[in-house]
């Protein structure tokens, strides 16, 4: 076994996992302490490296593209100080380093791990219930649905539609972008068939971030929702993100058939599964889903029926 302690945190190998433990100083990030322990499979691993330096110097672990969902939302775009999977290191603590890196490259040669990217998470993201309130809003999650409310600093046009909630199922993208320089960062939820996306200022589905101390934090939430989405590099067979596709799934083309008296069959419909899909069709018309064309059509397909 491995292992280096620091302010920072302290790092242990195993041999086949890498567990992270945020150190307690004050200059330890409030998304790592937030974020807690991380431990790290072998094979989510791309690489280690150390980087000495004069008073202080880094030890970096370096995953397969596509293994971590905080890496993924986050597009490298994280603050380095934010970063769980670096480790400040003491000068005098480099010999350690250098013994911990040289395990870790072993085991990944002994192990043949494949550096290359990964088409599924390896690791379980942030966990859940997780709340957090940064911005214009606060944004929850628990695990199956995502819940936005807003505050004083909310522009009124997106105050006014109210809180909202989203299903996993009905989403189809997460995005995490910090704030840079005049140009505000936002969390934005992307519904399945939605239009061209709103400026974060103006959509319901958008926590805008101003570019204080929680707005990293948000990035959690991304990764715990992300985590539970479809992996990006995963094959679809039947894609299922498409408006038409909600229609179809809802009003199919050909109605129920059953007998009449006499023997002959005629399409009858149960009118109660026809109030159920119309009340669905509204749902997600609502939610942004279907546009008023989409919903006009497959609501007159649904009457037609009755």
């Amino acid at each position: 076994m491995a292992e280096i302690i620091q302010k920072d945190g302290t790092w242990t190998f195993d041999g086949d996992a890498v567990r992270i433990v945020p150190g307690r100083d004050k200059g330890v990030s409030l998304l790592r302490q937030t974020l807690g322990e991380v431990l790290v499979p072998l094979r989510a691993l791309a690489g280690i490296s150390y980087e000495p330096g004069r008073k202080t110097g880094r030890l970096r672990l370096r995953l397969r593209d596509g293994a971590d969902p905080l890496l993924q939302v986050t597009g490298g775009r994280l603050p380095e100080t934010s970063d769980p999977y670096r480790l400040t290191v003491e000068s005098d603590r480099g010999g350690v380093a250098e013994y911990f890196v040289d395990e870790v490259r072993q085991a990944l040669l002994l192990d043949q791990v494949d550096p290359g990217p990964t088409a599924s998470y390896l690791l379980p993201g942030p966990a859940v219930p997780i709340t957090v309130g940064a911005g214009d809003g606060t944004a929850a999650f628990d695990g199956e649905r995502v819940a936005l409310e807003w505050n004083w600093t909310t522009e009124e046009a997106k105050r006014s539609g109210g809180p909202r909630a989203l299903r996993i199922a009905d989403l189809r993208s997460v995005e995490w972008s910090p704030s840079k320089g005049l140009e505000n960062g936002w969390l934005r939820f992307t519904l399945a068939g939605a239009g061209q996306a709103l400026a974060p200022k103006y959509d319901p589905h958008t926590v805008e971030l101003f570019g204080f101390k929680k707005d990293p934090l948000m990035a959690l939430v991304a990764a715990a929702v992300a985590v539970r989405m479809p992996h990006p590099a995963a094959p679809r067979d039947t894609p299922q993100d498409t408006p038409q596709a909600a229609v179809a799934e809802i009003a199919p083309a050909e109605p129920r058939k059953s007998l009449d008296p006499a023997g002959a069959a005629s399409p009858v419909e149960d009118h109660d599964a026809l109030l159920r899909r119309l009340r669905e069709l509204g749902e997600l018309h609502q939610s942004g889903v279907l546009t008023a064309e989409e919903f006009t059509a497959a609501k007159q397909a649904v009457l037609r029926r009755f």
